[in-house]
């Protein structure tokens, strides 16, 4: 049976609670992800910043706010502020199905890859399509 790890991300983009959200704002923009792990200085997992939590956290494009303002009010506001606290987590050994029901049910974009309270990886929607189509050529070749 697959596990998670044979199917996560391992090379992770995350940020320590006192990293601003102007610098959440522009790894998200940079590296064109949705999410964002939160570690301690000894790589604890402690919470998660998601596209969506940076969007409640901007003051309206109706305010009318210059960017430089707009970057500058990020600027002072630590990840902590806004981070997730109560996310689901799954181990390294979780298996795929179980971590694909987790994410269906709870309509999650990603779940982060904990052992031992330390960040692992991460495995998101894009990682389960790209299982999704290895599978389909897999199955397309047995019935060539």
């Amino acid at each position: 049976m697959l596990q998670i790890k044979d199917i996560m991300t391992t090379d992770v983009f995350f940020l320590k609670q006192s990293d601003s959200l102007k610098t959440a704002r522009s790894m998200m923009t940079l590296a064109r992800i949705r999410h964002i792990p939160i570690v301690s200085d000894s790589v604890i997992f402690s919470g998660l910043v998601t596209h969506r939590d940076i969007l409640g956290a901007t003051i309206s494009k109706f305010a009318e706010v210059d960017k430089t303002v707009q970057d500058e009010i990020d600027a002072g506001i630590p990840v902590s502020e806004i981070m997730r606290h109560d996310v689901l987590t799954v181990a390294s050994t979780t298996l795929v199905r179980e971590a694909a029901k987790m994410l269906l049910e709870n309509k999650y974009g990603c779940l982060p890859v904990v052992d031992q309270g330390k960040l692992k990886g991460i495995v998101t929607e894009a990682d389960f399509l790209k299982l999704t189509i290895k599978l389909l050529e897999q199955v397309g070749k047995i019935e060539m």
